[in-house]
Protein backbone atom coordinates (compact mmCIF):
# COMPACT_ATOMS: atom_id res chain seq x y z
CA UNK A 1 0.00 0.00 0.00
CA UNK A 2 1.65 3.31 -1.03
CA UNK A 3 2.01 6.48 1.95
CA UNK A 4 -0.45 8.29 0.82
CA UNK A 5 1.36 11.82 0.71
CA UNK A 6 3.87 10.75 -1.27
CA UNK A 7 1.50 8.71 -3.21
CA UNK A 8 -0.78 12.17 -3.71
CA UNK A 9 2.19 14.65 -4.38
CA UNK A 10 3.81 12.26 -7.17
CA UNK A 11 -0.25 12.34 -8.21
CA UNK A 12 -0.33 15.88 -8.52
CA UNK A 13 2.88 16.88 -10.04
CA UNK A 14 3.02 14.24 -12.66
CA UNK A 15 -0.81 15.60 -13.91
CA UNK A 16 0.12 19.24 -13.64
CA UNK A 17 3.24 18.40 -15.48
CA UNK A 18 2.16 16.21 -18.58
CA UNK A 19 -1.36 18.61 -18.56
CA UNK A 20 0.49 21.45 -20.97
CA UNK A 21 2.12 19.25 -23.28
CA UNK A 22 -0.56 17.54 -23.87
CA UNK A 23 -3.24 20.23 -23.76
CA UNK A 24 -1.74 23.29 -23.82
CA UNK A 25 -4.76 25.53 -24.30
CA UNK A 26 -6.94 24.29 -21.23
CA UNK A 27 -3.75 24.78 -19.42
CA UNK A 28 -3.82 28.37 -20.27
CA UNK A 29 -7.35 28.98 -19.97
CA UNK A 30 -6.88 27.94 -16.51
CA UNK A 31 -3.32 29.46 -15.78
CA UNK A 32 -3.94 32.71 -18.10
CA UNK A 33 -1.70 33.42 -20.88
CA UNK A 34 1.77 33.22 -21.29
CA UNK A 35 4.43 34.26 -23.63
CA UNK A 36 7.27 32.11 -23.50
CA UNK A 37 5.42 28.85 -24.57
CA UNK A 38 8.67 26.69 -24.31
CA UNK A 39 9.37 27.76 -20.72
CA UNK A 40 5.83 26.24 -20.03
CA UNK A 41 6.69 23.51 -21.23
CA UNK A 42 10.88 23.58 -19.86
CA UNK A 43 8.97 23.53 -16.57
CA UNK A 44 6.66 20.85 -16.83
CA UNK A 45 9.09 18.56 -17.77
CA UNK A 46 11.49 19.70 -15.09
CA UNK A 47 9.19 18.89 -13.15
CA UNK A 48 8.16 15.37 -13.84
CA UNK A 49 11.62 13.69 -11.92
CA UNK A 50 10.08 15.49 -8.42
CA UNK A 51 6.70 13.50 -9.28
CA UNK A 52 8.53 10.70 -9.34
CA UNK A 53 10.77 10.96 -6.23
CA UNK A 54 7.85 11.32 -4.54
CA UNK A 55 6.53 8.22 -6.10
CA UNK A 56 9.43 5.90 -5.44
CA UNK A 57 8.80 7.45 -1.41
CA UNK A 58 5.33 6.44 -1.77
CA UNK A 59 5.72 2.76 -3.10
CA UNK A 60 9.32 2.28 -1.32
CA UNK A 61 10.23 0.46 2.03
CA UNK A 62 13.15 2.11 2.33
CA UNK A 63 13.37 6.14 3.91
CA UNK A 64 14.83 8.24 1.52
CA UNK A 65 15.53 11.90 4.03
CA UNK A 66 17.53 12.90 0.80
CA UNK A 67 14.44 12.61 -1.29
CA UNK A 68 12.57 14.14 1.23
CA UNK A 69 14.58 17.02 0.98
CA UNK A 70 14.77 17.68 -2.13
CA UNK A 71 10.42 17.32 -2.65
CA UNK A 72 10.62 19.51 0.11
CA UNK A 73 12.95 22.46 -1.04
CA UNK A 74 10.79 21.61 -5.24
CA UNK A 75 7.56 22.85 -2.74
CA UNK A 76 8.92 25.60 -0.86
CA UNK A 77 10.73 27.02 -4.31
CA UNK A 78 7.02 26.96 -5.95
CA UNK A 79 4.87 28.14 -3.20
CA UNK A 80 7.34 30.98 -2.82
CA UNK A 81 7.34 32.30 -6.85
CA UNK A 82 3.31 31.49 -6.89
CA UNK A 83 3.02 34.04 -4.02
CA UNK A 84 5.95 36.46 -5.16
CA UNK A 85 4.54 36.69 -8.56
CA UNK A 86 0.50 36.69 -7.71
CA UNK A 87 1.65 39.40 -5.88
CA UNK A 88 3.54 41.48 -8.24
CA UNK A 89 0.49 41.08 -10.20
CA UNK A 90 2.29 38.74 -12.85
CA UNK A 91 -0.03 35.54 -12.63
CA UNK A 92 -3.66 34.58 -12.19
CA UNK A 93 -4.89 34.00 -8.54
CA UNK A 94 -5.06 30.20 -9.44
CA UNK A 95 -1.66 29.95 -8.28
CA UNK A 96 -2.65 30.76 -4.71
CA UNK A 97 -4.07 27.61 -4.58
CA UNK A 98 -1.09 26.14 -5.68
CA UNK A 99 1.31 27.57 -3.59
CA UNK A 100 -1.44 26.75 -0.71
CA UNK A 101 -1.19 22.63 -2.12
CA UNK A 102 2.36 23.13 -2.16
CA UNK A 103 2.79 24.56 1.20
CA UNK A 104 0.83 21.11 2.43
CA UNK A 105 3.27 19.13 0.78
CA UNK A 106 5.57 21.10 2.50
CA UNK A 107 4.55 20.65 5.65
CA UNK A 108 4.67 17.03 4.89
CA UNK A 109 8.25 16.39 3.88
CA UNK A 110 9.81 18.00 6.94
CA UNK A 111 7.59 16.01 9.39
CA UNK A 112 8.87 13.03 7.37
CA UNK A 113 12.30 14.20 7.54
CA UNK A 114 12.23 15.27 11.59
CA UNK A 115 10.36 11.64 11.97
CA UNK A 116 13.56 9.95 9.94
CA UNK A 117 15.81 12.17 12.03
CA UNK A 118 14.07 11.49 15.52
CA UNK A 119 14.30 7.39 14.41
CA UNK A 120 17.93 7.63 13.75
CA UNK A 121 18.54 9.07 16.88
CA UNK A 122 16.08 6.59 18.91
CA UNK A 123 18.56 3.89 17.43
CA UNK A 124 22.29 5.50 18.43
CA UNK A 125 21.27 6.61 21.55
Amino acid sequence: MPKIFPFLHGCYYTLTSVWPLLHLDSFLNVTGGKTDIWLVRTVSIALLPYGLLSFYIAFSKRKSPIVALTCALCCFGLALVDAFYYMAGVIKWVYLIDAAIQMIFLLYWINYMFNYIHKTDKRIT
